[in-house]
């Protein structure tokens, strides 16, 4: 692998990492949210 390959290899590895985690953290507000409203009414 040559290093142009590897840097945008890992650039694209960044951006996956970073989607995946906004979609656990998205998920964590969510489930909280819902315990919230269930535990208020």
């Amino acid at each position: 692998m040559t290093p142009e390959e590897e840097t945008e290899f890992r650039k694209r590895q960044r951006s996956r990492n970073w989607v995946v985690g906004g979609v656990l953290l998205f998920f964590a507000v969510l489930f909280y949210a819902i315990t919230i409203v269930r535990i208020g009414e």
